[in-house]
């Protein structure tokens, strides 16, 4: 939905004349001379601002950002316009790491003046605001606010120890367990194991709400496996997102889903690898999730996935499987060692997103390793703890 603005005209009192002939022709005079008013008012009316142009601007702010801002420096992007809330400003988030203020002030300058360059080519005017940390202020496009931009500052000190923070913290690894819905079996088998596993279920399937409420009941964490077009040629859902489809067709079919695969607390992707990688149709999904409260977690079924990013930018908690998956090839010795990988992974990293499938020789392998996940240091979580 694009930004918009009204123009206000304001209308006369005529008199009447004392002269019957006089009346029409000042009548009509007066009203030729209203319609030259509302054609002039048409003319100079500004054109909207649409959606596309904010986020588009707010891409190119944040490279000429990138561009000129320190090394080291922390640059965030937040597209917080949208459909649901079309007077909201994207927000851009300037952090530079630096010690020495005299040379601070100098980078923010050069900053401003790349960001500047990239307003002046778009159109837009830049408002000041105060700000009690560093430098705020605005973008205007046509009276319309459609940016906020905030470039502050924080010490080397500051920085080392929020990475000393997070490396003081206990390994963590998060299991999900993709395509539940379609066999009971499996799922009980899943339950059989009575560890903290992340079950995701398929919408539409024989026994999807039925195993979504066991899990719930059991006090397992479920996602919705939203089904997602792919490139390659796995046999596709019968309802999937795809690129092209409008953002009232995305969010009907995801409120359709979840009303199949009730009480989840996420999302993560069924397949995948064509969808995850159109802009336009991320765009479009991560409000809708936003709307609902609901993390994502991307599969990352592609390595050229932009859903992570786009989560990250409409505020929609979020993150990603960041260790092969576990059982590419479904036989036991094989999951056993993608398990190990996954473990080491969580030490390596601080924390793990892992996932599989309730195949046989999975389960036999989770249920021969994950006894050893604590003796090894590492913690066994829900994935929602692993969501930023």
């Amino acid at each position: 939905m694009p930004f918009q603005h009204s123009e206000t005209d304001s209308g006369g009192r005529f008199r009447r004349g004392k002269t019957s002939r006089v009346l029409p022709l000042f009548f009509c005079g007066s009203l030729f001379g209203l319609a030259l008013l509302l054609a002039g008012c048409k003319k100079e009316e500004k054109p909207a601002v649409s959606l596309a142009f904010v986020h588009a601007v707010t891409r190119e702010l944040a490279a000429a950002a990138r561009s000129s801002a320190p090394a080291g420096s922390e640059i965030r992007r937040g597209l917080q316009a949208s459909a649901g809330n079309p007077q909201a400003t994207d927000h851009l988030d300037i952090t530079i790491f630096e010690s020495r203020l005299p040379l601070q002030a100098g980078e923010a300058t050069q900053i401003q003046q790349s960001l500047g360059a990239v307003a002046t080519r778009r159109g837009l005017t830049e408002e000041p605001s105060e700000s009690r940390e560093g430098i705020f202020f605005f973008y205007k496009k046509g009276g319309i606010r459609t940016h906020a931009v905030h470039i502050h500052f924080a010490s080397k000190a500051q920085e080392q120890s929020g990475n000393a923070s997070h490396s003081a913290q206990v390994p963590r690894l998060a299991i999900i367990l993709d395509d539940l819905g379609s066999e009971r079996a499996a799922a009980e088998a899943v339950f059989k194991l009575s560890y903290p596993i992340t079950i995701s279920v398929l919408p539409n399937h024989e026994h999807s709400s039925e195993i979504t409420d066991e899990a719930l009941r059991r006090g397992y964490q479920v996602l919705l496996h939203l089904p997602m077009q792919s490139v390659a040629n796995e046999t596709p859902e019968a309802q999937e997102l795809h690129p092209g489809m409008p953002a009232t067709e995305v969010s009907a079919l995801v409120e359709q889903f979840l009303k199949n695969v009730p009480g989840v607390v996420g999302v993560n992707n069924h397949q995948g690898s064509q969808a995850t990688t159109d802009l336009a149709l991320m765009e479009e999904l991560m409000p809708v999730l936003r709307d609902r409260q609901l993390f994502y977690v991307d599969s990352r079924t592609t390595a050229a996935t932009v859903a992570y990013e786009t989560a990250q930018e409409f505020g929609v908690r979020s993150g990603f499987r960041n260790v092969p998956f576990l059982d590419d090839v479904a036989e036991v010795t094989a999951v056993r060692k993608q398990l190990e990988v996954a473990l080491r992974g969580a030490r390596d990293k601080g924390e793990a997103v892992a996932i599989g499938h309730p195949h046989p020789a999975t389960l036999q392998a989770l249920g021969e390793v994950l006894p050893r996940a604590q003796a090894q240091g590492v913690r066994l979580v829900f994935v929602s703890e692993l969501v930023h």
